[in-house]
């Protein structure tokens, strides 16, 4: 009971700390991105695009540090021109997108740890970006954010219909007159920057983890996709409420501590379901 109160005093002491007002901000905003972008690359089959893209911004980030700038400045431009130039390879070459994914994918990892080993003394900010710390985060972090959440769900929802039948069947959704190509780069920019500003939260490692795990959750509990879309941002937002708090009270990492609750929450969601399935 004494231990209950005092991490409860704890508690409520830590929330009163700017960096953490700032990282509970944070990660309400980008478990709603996260869960709104992660229906659509789930059902795209798109997570092995997020995979590439998360792991390819190492480069991003160690050209930032070799030439002394803000990691974040040069993540942001190097995600989004790898992300078109990926879909692009994968239209125009005759092989599968998942052989294309691992080329670039490849490529792109081999050339940043070569660029990461020319970095000489403290590599804080390498290894930040890597493994994330939304505790870090800053005003700037939070309003670029922002921006791409607003930018998404306005360009989503005015296109919702347009964006489920290109999900569903994009050909039919072409003979309708859907600009199909230009609605597929638009959607990849989004992603792009996307895991651009949620891989100081979540690191590079685990940033296709944040996009694709609540969107799964939340597709196990819905049958129509207005449900599965509202489920998804709900499991992603709280989930990363509950993984900062989690990171403050027992001092863990604070990124791996988001993606573990989303993980344990998936496996209730689908324990339960299936029981749920088999009892009746």
């Amino acid at each position: 009971m004494i231990l209950a109160i005092t991490s409860s005093q704890d508690l409520v002491s830590l929330l009163q700390f700017p960096f953490m007002q700032r990282a509970l901000i944070g990660a309400v905003l980008m478990g709603i991105l996260g869960g709104l972008l992660g229906c659509f690359v789930t059902l795209r089959q798109l997570s092995f695009f997020s995979h590439a893209v998360g792991h390819a911004a190492l480069v991003g980030v160690a050209l930032g540090v070799l030439l002394q700038l803000n990691p974040t400045w040069m993540l942001l431009p190097f995600t989004l021109v790898f992300g078109v130039i990926v879909l692009y390879f994968v239209d125009k070459t005759d092989l599968g997108s998942d052989s294309v994914l691992s080329i670039v994918l490849s490529g792109a990892l081999a050339i940043g740890v070569i660029l990461s080993s020319l970095i000489q003394g403290y590599r804080g900010n390498l290894m930040a970006v890597l493994f994330g710390d939304i505790l870090a985060i800053d005003a700037t972090d939070l309003a670029l954010t922002l921006l791409v959440l607003i930018g998404g769900t306005i360009f989503l929802l005015s296109t919702l219909r347009q964006q489920i039948l290109l999900t569903l069947n994009p050909d039919v959704a072409k003979v309708q007159g859907i600009p199909v190509e230009l609605y597929r780069y638009a959607f990849v920019v989004l992603l792009s920057l996307a895991v651009a500003v949620a891989i100081k939260a979540v690191g590079v490692l685990l940033v296709n983890a944040f996009l694709v795990i609540p969107a799964a959750t939340a597709k196990l509990m819905s049958q129509q996709f207005s449900h599965f879309l509202l489920m998804s941002v709900i499991v992603g937002s709280t989930s990363s409420i509950v993984g900062i708090l989690v990171s403050g009270i027992f001092n863990l990492a604070s990124g791996p501590s988001i993606v573990l609750v989303q993980f344990l929450l998936f496996i209730a969601v689908f324990v339960v379901i299936k029981l749920g399935w088999k009892t009746a």
